[in-house]
């Protein structure tokens, strides 16, 4: 039977009637207002993933390297001499859209505590950022920008990689996907499980406030005309205080007695208490008139539901609370006992002593239901007018290219963000994927976060198999090998149908590639109902950050040229096509076709060769072919290294035939430049994998030549290029 309820109240807490009936019948009785809106933000879709999980089963999970995969705060994999990285992605969206410096900010801080959680030191961060078209969204850009900056920078980690695209579709709803990469010792990896019965659970770091409130159901919601009214839900940051709470947490996997670390997020001390408690089957006990506040008057509710930054809860066996309430003290945090463990699977919330809330914590954290919504197949992609694209100079379409927003150079924001902090960073933003050394150890890790929303929304399981391929390519071109996923699924509303059938295909479009390519997925993150009034819904973008792992961080390979005379070579050159490509966007206005085949078997190909020529040290230099095609990757490559290149006419025929051949889109290729002596090897290795190996030209001199098709000078390249986000 449906009960009585404020309609205004349950869309405050993002709960429908439906979920309010579901939680009377469980718990035999109506919930109170500070039960409801615990409920509320845990079984919000940012908490619960309700529409999600049966979905992401069909990502693989597993593999010899996986440590710890999802579930946890963060995913873990092993890279060898007894370090594990430890990494994920989260979204902050919303946020981002009514406040952009905080709603970044924010979001670094977010995803840098999920790390610390783990015993993790945090060692870099990497970004993806998608804005609606410049100069419009310069305000949403400049915020977002400086906020990732401003946090990171504060914190003292690099910000060594990342990813923007500009569209119509994210004008009123810009995406903030922020990536987090930390190292620990194998052995000391923790997990927040609040086990042990009357143990302790201390509340360390800032103080709560009455920020953030209802940021979880916020991000379950669509952006609409109430949604300033909601900007005290945008969290506020202080970067300051969490450098001191990374360094505390450091020190304190060295005391006894440390059961487990929990981060406050999302939910704030709903989530952090239940989620820790439901690992470990376990219940807790909390008062919060023992929570520090840094304002008046605040209710249970307010302090159950705060998302204040820079807070910790830690579980601590009962006797060593003193020693590390003095480490905390030490770098001037506050630790206060608020509560204890118990075995009732009860989380019961006192306030002096008297219950004001008593829910089952398998409840909160498992209770949701899981929604199998409709799903409607959307409609192929719209074919391209091929009448209307009339052959140009191809030089002309460069510039065009290389001066755009989204291929233009990335220099203007990473020159903002301090990438070489911590003396780990051996290659800085700006190529393929960043690489840093792991200290003490000739270990590196490649570092990168990919994905390509224009070709989700002309195909979403294609789109989702070619993030992942794309991420890869990236890590190997620095001569590293793929080694784990996270990732973060930005959508639109999922109770559309179409939205649903894409967020299912673009799932399986991920889970596939991942299963071929052997790369396991071990943390994530999903974000729905990105949709604003006036600008409809995102394109489907799913978000693929990957780590993967060099034996000898000196044997990186990068992607300018370094020597002229040497070879430039095109591993992998297959099938050519336009359909779905930045050359159609940019110089002929169309979003058509269907993307480009993704092919396992080259795939596979191209990177066992791409491997074994950068282990053997047969290689000076190497970048992936992604957007913009052929002639715009061996562009990049000259900018890079600041030498041109002179190549033989391409042979092309047919209709488009040299334009598909310079700007079409075909995967799992790369661009690598060779001496002359190691010409045999590579010959000899191609053979082997059965990959094609093209001699396209000879480094030298400063213009990028095709004789007697293009010839464009370097310095007019550089000019189009690093203008592009002016």
């Amino acid at each position: 039977m449906s009960l009585a309820v404020d309609e205004q109240q349950l869309r405050e807490v993002a709960l429908t009637q439906a979920e309010y009936d579901e939680i009377v019948d469980s718990l035999g009785r109506e919930p109170n207002l500070l039960e409801l809106g615990m409920l509320g933000v845990l079984w919000s879709e940012h908490c619960s993933y309700k529409t999600s999980r049966p979905l992401l089963r069909r990502l693989p999970t597993t593999g010899p390297q996986v440590l710890q995969g999802p579930g946890e705060n963060a995913g873990a994999v092993d890279v060898g001499e007894g370090w594990a990285v430890v990494f994920k992605v989260e979204s902050h969206n919303h946020p981002s859209a009514i406040e952009p410096y905080q709603g970044a900010a924010t979001g670094v801080g977010g995803i840098l505590r999920d790390v610390i959680a783990m015993g993790a030191r945090p060692v870099a961060l990497l970004d993806s950022l998608r804005f609606g078209p410049l100069p419009a969204s310069r305000r949403h850009f400049e915020g977002v920008v400086a906020g990732v900056g401003g946090y990171g920078n504060c914190m003292g980690i690099p910000t060594v990689g990342g990813e923007i695209y500009f569209e119509d579709c994210y004008a009123g709803n810009p995406l903030v996907n922020a990536m987090c990469v930390g190292l620990v010792r194998a052995d000391r990896l923790m997990r927040a499980r609040a086990e042990g019965t009357g143990n302790t659970l201390l509340l360390v770091g800032a103080q709560t406030g009455r920020d953030g409130i209802h940021g979880a159901s916020f991000a379950s919601l669509e952006l609409d005309a109430s949604a300033e009214e909601r900007r005290p839900a945008v969290q506020v940051g202080n970067p300051f205080l969490e450098k001191c709470l990374l360094e505390a947490c450091m020190e304190l996997q060295d005391l006894e007695g440390v059961v487990a670390v929990q981060d406050l997020g999302a939910a704030g001390l709903s989530s952090s208490v239940a989620e820790c408690a439901a690992r470990a089957g376990a219940g807790a006990r909390i008062d919060v008139a023992k929570v520090p506040r840094r304002e008046r008057g605040m209710t249970p509710y307010e302090v159950m539901l705060s998302e204040s930054q820079e807070r910790m809860l830690v579980v601590i066996e009962r006797g060593h609370e003193p020693a590390v309430r003095e480490l905390f003290a030490k770098w001037d945090l506050e630790a206060a006992d608020i509560g204890e463990v118990t075995d009732d699977g009860l989380l019961v919330v006192l306030e002096d002593g008297v219950a004001v809330a008593r829910l089952p914590v398998a409840l909160l954290t498992d209770g949701a239901p899981v929604r199998i919504l409709p799903s409607e197949r959307q409609a192929g992609p719209p074919r391209i007018d091929l009448a209307a694209i009339l052959p140009g100079e191809p030089g002309d379409a460069l510039l065009a290219l290389m001066g755009s927003a989204n291929l233009g150079s990335r220099r203007p924001v990473f020159r903002r963000y301090d990438h070489m902090v911590g003396d780990a960073t051996v290659l800085p933003p700006g190529g393929d994927a960043a690489v840093v050394r792991i200290n003490g150890s000739s270990l590196g890790l490649a570092l990168t976060i990919d994905g390509n929303g224009r070709y989700c929304e002309l195909d979403p399981y294609v789109g989702g198999q070619l993030a992942v391929a794309e991420a890869a390519r990236n890590v190997v071109a620095t001569g590293a090998r793929p080694l784990a996923v996270t990732d973060c699924l930005n959508f639109g509303n999922p109770e559309r149908p179409h939205v649903y059938w894409q967020l299912g295909e673009a799932v399986a479009g991920v889970a596939d590639a991942c299963q071929g390519l052997g790369i396991p997925v071990v943390s994530g993150n999903v974000s729905l109902y990105n949709e604003s009034e006036g600008f409809g819904s995102i394109y489907p973008t799913p978000v693929i950050g990957m780590v993967g792992v060099l034996a000898d961080y000196r044997k990186r390979l990068q992607a300018g040229l370094r020597a002229a005379g040497d070879f430039v070579l095109v591993v992998g050159d297959g099938p050519r096509d336009l359909a779905a490509s930045e050359y159609l966007k940019v110089v002929h206005g169309q979003v058509a076709g269907r993307p480009p085949h993704f092919d396992l078997a080259r795939e596979l190909a191209a990177r066992d060769f791409m491997l074994d020529a950068a282990g053997a040290g047969l290689l000076h230099s190497a970048h992936d072919v992604a957007e913009g095609g052929l002639l715009v990757a061996l562009a990049e490559c000259c900018l890079l290294g600041g030498l041109g290149v002179r190549c033989p006419g391409l042979r092309a025929d047919g209709e488009l035939a040299m334009e598909t051949a310079f700007f079409g889109e075909s995967q799992a290729r790369y661009l690598v430049s060779a001496g002359s002596r190691a010409m045999p090897e590579l010959q000899t290795l191609a053979r082997r994998h059965r990959v094609e190996l093209v001699l396209l030209g000879l480094v030298g001199g400063d213009r990028v030549e095709f004789e007697g098709q293009l010839k464009v000078g370097l310095a007019e390249l550089r000019e189009a290029w690093e203008n592009a986000l002016l």
